[in-house]
C-alpha cells in the first residue's frame, strides 16, 4: 500500500471505530508499518484539516470526529456533472457563493476515476444563462439568510424598476426563482402586506435584531401575483 492508500484507510479505520480511540500501535500493526510512520501519517492528516483528536493516557490513542468529515462520495460522473450544470446555470442564483463552495467539498471527497470522468464531461456543456438580472450582492444575501434562519426582521433600500429608493422593513418568508429573477417574499411594514422584491434591487439589508412569528412561504405565495409564484426549480 503506497502512502496515499494509506492516508485514506487511516481516516476510514478512524470512521469505523469512531467514537473509540486507537493507539498508534494498533494502526501500525494493522497497516504493517512501524509506529513513528504512523505518527507521521496523523500529524499529516491532522496538518491538513482532517478533524483527528490525540487523547493521551491510559485508554487514549487518536480519534475521528465524524461528524466534521464525510466518507468518499460515491456520486457518479453524470451525478456530479448535473450538479455543476445546475449551478452554472442559476449564476445569478442567491447564495451563488454558497453553491460553489459546496460543489468544490463535494469535488474534493470524490473518489479519483469518477471525479476525473465527471470533469471531462463538464468540460463538454456549455450553459445558456437565464433571465438577464444581475447577480444579487452577497452582503445583502447573508443577510437574507440569516433573517430566514432567525426569523428576525430586516431593514433594507429597495429600488423599484424606475431607481426610486424607499426604506422597508420586511418580515422574511422565503425566495423564488422565476423566468423574471430571483425574489424575496417578505410581509412588508410600510404596505402592511405581502411582497415580492427583486433580490437584485435591494441595495442594502440589515437585521434589526426584531423576532417575528415565522411566515411560511406557501401562506404569502397566494396574496403575490401569479407569475412570481413558480416553483423555484425552473
Amino acid at each position: 500500500m503506497n502512502r496515499t492508500d494509506r492516508l485514506y484507510a487511516l481516516v476510514e479505520e478512524l470512521r469505523a471505530r469512531a467514537p473509540r480511540p486507537m493507539r498508534a500501535s494498533e494502526l501500525a500493526k494493522r497497516f504493517e508499518v512501524t509506529t513513528r510512520t504512523i505518527e507521521r501519517d496523523l500529524l499529516a492528516l491532522q496538518e491538513a484539516g482532517v478533524p483527528i483528536w490525540a487523547q493521551p493516557g491510559p485508554g487514549g490513542g487518536y480519534s475521528l470526529n465524524v461528524e466534521a468529515t464525510l466518507p468518499p462520495l460515491n456520486l457518479t460522473p453524470a451525478e456530479a456533472a448535473a450538479i455543476a450544470t445546475a449551478l452554472a446555470a442559476t449564476r445569478a442564483m442567491p447564495f451563488a457563493e454558497a453553491g460553489r463552495t459546496a460543489l468544490q467539498k463535494l469535488s474534493n471527497v470524490m473518489a479519483s476515476a469518477p471525479k476525473s470522468t465527471a470533469s471531462k464531461l463538464v468540460r463538454q456543456i456549455r450553459v445558456a444563462q437565464g433571465p438577464n438580472t444581475s447577480s444579487p450582492d452577497q452582503g445583502v444575501t447573508d443577510v437574507i439568510q440569516q433573517a430566514l434562519i432567525d426569523s428576525t426582521a430586516m431593514e433594507m433600500t429597495y429600488r423599484d424598476f424606475e431607481g426610486h429608493e424607499t426604506l422597508r422593513v420586511v418580515e422574511p418568508g422565503g425566495i423564488m426563482g422565476t423566468r423574471h429573477g430571483w425574489y424575496l417574499a417578505a410581509y412588508c411594514r410600510l404596505r402592511q402586506a405581502p411582497r415580492a422584491f427583486r433580490l437584485d434591487r435591494i441595495a442594502n439589508a440589515t437585521l434589526t435584531g426584531e423576532h417575528f412569528s415565522e411566515r411560511s412561504l406557501d401562506s404569502l405565495l397566494p396574496e403575490l401575483p401569479f407569475e412570481l409564484t413558480e416553483p423555484a426549480l425552473m
